[in-house]
C-alpha cells in the first residue's frame, strides 16, 4: 500500500508557523504515523498572508455568527480568511485526501469546543469550530477528521487510524471498477465491520449482492454511504467480543478441549477488560496459521493496521 495522504495543521509537523513563532509538534504523528502517511500541511493564518510571529486571534460574536479578530488591536481578518479558505479548499480537492488532523483549540483550525467571545471579552460559547475547519468539513463531509488532542485518547486514536486504513484500501479497491474487488474488500472486512455495526454489515452485504443488478458506480456509491456510517460507529468491548466468538467457531473441528478452553478464556478476559484485544487476537492468529485457516488469515480484523503502531495494546 502506498502512503495514505492526510491533511494536517502545519504546526503539528514541527513547522514554526504559530502566532508566537513556535510550533506544536506531535511526536506520534511525526515519528511514528509518518511511516504510513504522507502529510499535506496547511496553516490558514500564514497561508492567508499573516506574519510569523503575529498578534493572536479569537472568534468574536456568537456561536453561529462570529468574526475572526485579533485580541489586542481587534483587526478583523474574517474576509481575508474566508477568501483564502475558498481558494485553498479547491486546491485540496485535487489532493485526494483520505483524512485531516486539525490543531486543537485553534480559532481557524479547531474542530470543536472553540471559545467565542463577546465584544467585551467575555466567553459566550465554547461550542464553535475554527473558520477553516468548519469550511473543510462542510466541503468534504465524507473525509474523516480529528483533532490532535483527541488522538491522545487511545481508543479514539485506534478508531481514527483504523478508519483511514480502511478508506485507503477502499479507494484502491474501487479505482479500477471491478466488481470482484469490491466483493473481496467486503469479505476481508467482515469481522472488522461486525465489530463496528452488525446491522450495517448486513446492509453492506445486501449492497454487494446487488452488483449483478445495478451499475458498479451506483453500487459503489451506496456501499460508500453505509461504510462511512459504519466506521463512524464506535467499536466496543462487547462488539469486539462478539466478533471474537464468531471467529472462534472456525476452530471447532481443530482444537482439543484444552485449546478450546484457552481460546474462550482469553476472549473472556478481554470481555472483562483484564487484557487488551491484542491478546486473544494473537492466539487466534496462531491457530489460524497452524490449521491453515486462510479465510481467517485474510481478515483485517486480525491485523487492522501495522503492529508497529501498537494500537491494539490499549483497546
Amino acid at each position: 500500500m502506498e502512503k495514505i495522504k492526510v491533511g494536517i495543521s502545519s504546526c503539528l509537523l514541527g513547522n514554526n508557523v504559530r502566532y508566537d513563532g513556535g510550533h506544536k509538534q506531535d511526536r506520534f504523528i511525526t515519528d511514528t504515523l509518518s511511516a504510513w502517511c504522507e502529510f499535506v500541511p496547511v496553516c490558514p493564518e500564514v497561508e492567508c498572508g499573516l506574519s510569523v510571529p503575529r498578534e493572536s486571534m479569537r472568534l468574536v460574536g456568537t456561536k453561529d455568527n462570529h468574526r475572526l479578530l485579533t485580541v489586542r488591536t481587534r483587526t478583523d481578518h474574517t474576509s481575508r480568511m474566508a477568501n483564502w479558505t475558498k481558494k485553498r479548499l479547491s486546491e485540496l480537492e485535487k489532493e485526494d485526501l483520505v483524512a485531516f488532523i486539525f490543531k486543537t483549540k485553534s480559532p481557524s483550525s479547531g474542530l470543536r469546543g472553540i471559545k467565542v467571545y463577546s465584544p467585551e471579552g467575555n466567553v459566550v460559547s465554547v461550542g464553535a469550530s475554527g473558520m477553516f475547519a468548519e469550511a473543510f468539513t462542510r466541503r468534504f463531509p465524507d473525509i474523516p477528521v480529528e483533532d490532535e488532542g483527541r488522538l491522545h485518547d487511545m481508543p479514539l486514536r485506534e478508531q481514527f487510524i483504523e478508519t483511514i486504513f480502511v478508506l485507503k484500501r477502499w479507494r484502491d479497491t474501487v479505482k479500477h471498477g471491478k466488481p470482484k474487488d469490491l466483493v473481496e474488500f467486503h469479505t476481508r472486512h467482515k469481522y472488522t465491520f461486525m465489530a463496528h455495526h452488525p446491522e450495517l454489515l448486513r446492509a453492506l452485504g445486501k449492497t454487494v449482492a446487488g452488483l449483478g443488478a445495478g451499475s458498479f458506480s451506483d453500487v459503489k456509491d451506496a456501499y460508500m454511504h453505509d461504510l462511512l456510517k459504519l466506521l463512524a460507529s464506535r467499536k466496543t468491548v462487547k462488539k469486539n467480543y462478539n466478533a471474537l466468538l464468531h471467529i472462534n467457531g472456525y476452530f471447532k473441528d481443530n482444537l482439543d478441549r484444552e485449546e478450546t478452553a484457552e481460546l474462550l478464556e482469553q476472549a473472556e478476559r478481554y470481555r472483562k477488560e483484564m487484557v487488551p484485544l491484542i491478546v486473544p487476537l494473537t492466539l487466534i492468529r496462531h491457530y489460524a496459521r497452524k490449521f491453515k485457516q486462510e479465510y481467517l488469515l485474510s481478515q483485517y480484523f486480525l491485523d487492522p493496521h501495522p503492529i508497529e503502531l501498537k494500537l491494539l495494546n490499549h483497546v
